[in-house]
């Protein structure tokens, strides 16, 4: 059975030319220029392909059109008698947004609510990445940093979720080597956090979610330690990392904000964002999908809040050209119950991450989607995915950004159909009484009916 391996990619050039989102009639391209950059700045290019690439795709799309790509092959005729038995599973209750489109042609194969808004879950992080991708760029690296002044040594957070101890400790050995070579053998030590303001905790977060679902959002961690204060925390193991190597830490550690006089003695730089958005979407790392809210909005021109950090993502995906009608989204991770985010909505910024044409920018949060049937991702054996009669002709056919909350299950991504046809779904299931194992196992049948190997 085949896998997803670079060569058949789905954000490869043989996937799709046009797309539902651009549909409607283009602004003046300079206005629409000057629009995305004012949002976007950093990487504002790659919104807008060249004019070469963007009269490829127009073509393509308009001789589809003229070849009647509203029509449905035999297949995907298939594919939506069976969608419309198996919507009505009782596992699925009576309240599902889904639909499936075809990524190339863009034309609609099944839908059934696909404009109402549901608790989305995590699929709420498919948002989160493109607009993270988009203002700050694939390479963009987050940095953690030590200063020095008066007697102290300042650990400042970057808003980086993957530091580790190792790293922590590669900042002390340099801070040390500083210090004896200016012949001190004591310091305070301080964290400065102060990149992320409060509030720590979003709009519709139960209280039940922290800190072992998330923790309340900081801009400094260690080794994802999920604790009520993250970056005392931090703060604790630099210190005691510091001590290990020979100097003596005067008191506890404290909170403050780096002086003006403070030096820089080390840094720390992480991953580029497009290998941190794989990791997060693999295994839908909430506290990563936090950080990366925050610092979108910081790279935006915006403070470093969940208010601002959605504003921005609702910009940019506006500027993509994707609707956000009954679009309402409070936090990064998707775990505010208050979020609520039509099918229609999660298959567009899919479909629009497969798009050739934002590739250089976008094709990481394809690359990140979890597989069907892949260890170590939230699609995997594990997870009891993709493991039923049903479903298991799907192994390693499917990628898709998973979502489960009390209330919600949800499943958006895409699969090469039985026409040889990459199609794009969102499932989004809110309110069924069935269990939770049993709700995923009905997605994941609806993906290996799209698949076409649940004939």
């Amino acid at each position: 059975m085949p896998s997803f391996s670079p060569s058949s990619s789905p954000s490869s050039s043989a996937v799709r030319s046009g797309g539902r989102h651009r549909k409607a009639k283009a602004p003046n391209p300079a206005l629409r220029r000057a629009a995305v950059i004012a949002v976007v700045a950093p990487v504002a290019g790659t919104i807008l392909a060249g004019p070469s690439a963007f009269a490829a795709d127009k073509n393509t799309a308009e001789n589809t059109a003229k070849a009647g790509a509203t029509e449905l092959d035999a297949a995907e005729q298939k594919i939506a008698d069976n969608l419309n038995t198996r919507s009505q599973d009782t596992r699925l209750g009576s309240t599902l947004s889904g639909v499936v489109i075809d990524a190339k042609s863009d034309k609609l194969v099944w839908g059934h609510d696909a404009s109402t808004a549901l608790m989305a879950a995590s699929n709420t992080k498919l948002a989160t990445s493109t607009a993270a991708l988009t203002v700050l760029g694939p390479n963009h690296r987050i940095t953690t940093k030590v200063v020095y002044g008066d007697g102290t040594l300042t650990l400042v957070g970057g808003g980086d979720r993957t530091l580790t101890t190792d790293d922590l400790d590669a900042l002390a050995k340099t801070a040390v080597a500083g210090l004896k070579n200016a012949g001190l053998t004591s310091v305070k030590v301080r964290i400065d956090d102060s990149l992320f303001p409060e509030p720590t905790l979003a709009n519709g977060w139960n209280t039940g979610y922290y800190p072992d679902s998330v923790a309340p959002v900081r801009a400094l961690v260690v080794d994802s330690h999920n604790v009520e204060d993250t970056s005392l925390d931090a703060g604790g193991v630099f210190a005691g990392l510091l001590a290990e190597r020979g100097v003596t830490v005067d008191g506890g550690v404290t909170r403050g904000v780096v002086g003006k006089g403070d030096v820089p003695v080390a840094t720390h730089t992480s991953d580029k964002l497009s290998t941190v958005v794989k990791q997060m979407l693999k295994v839908s790392d909430n506290d990563i999908a936090e950080s990366l809210l925050r610092l979108t909005a910081i790279g935006a021109g915006r403070s470093a809040t969940f208010e601002d950090g959605t504003a921005v993502v609702r910009d940019v995906l506006t500027r993509y050209g994707i609707s956000l009608d009954n679009f309402e989204m409070y936090d990064g991770s998707g775990l505010s119950r208050a979020t609520r985010i039509p099918a229609q909505t999660m298959a567009d910024i899919v479909d629009l991450a497969a798009d050739p044409r934002h590739s250089q920018t976008l094709k990481y949060i394809i690359d990140g989607l979890p597989v069907s049937g892949e260890a170590g991702a939230t699609l995997g054996p594990e997870f009891g995915r993709f493991d039923t009669a049903d479903s298991k002709c799907a192994v390693g056919q499917v990628k898709a950004k998973t979502g489960t909350l009390t209330g919600a299950v949800a499943l958006s991504g895409l699969t090469k159909a039985q026409d040889g046809s990459w199609k794009v779904f969102s499932f989004i299931e809110n309110d069924s009484t069935a269990g939770p194992s049993d709700i995923k196992d009905a997605l994941d049948g609806l993906a290996a009916t799209v698949n076409g190997c649940w004939a």
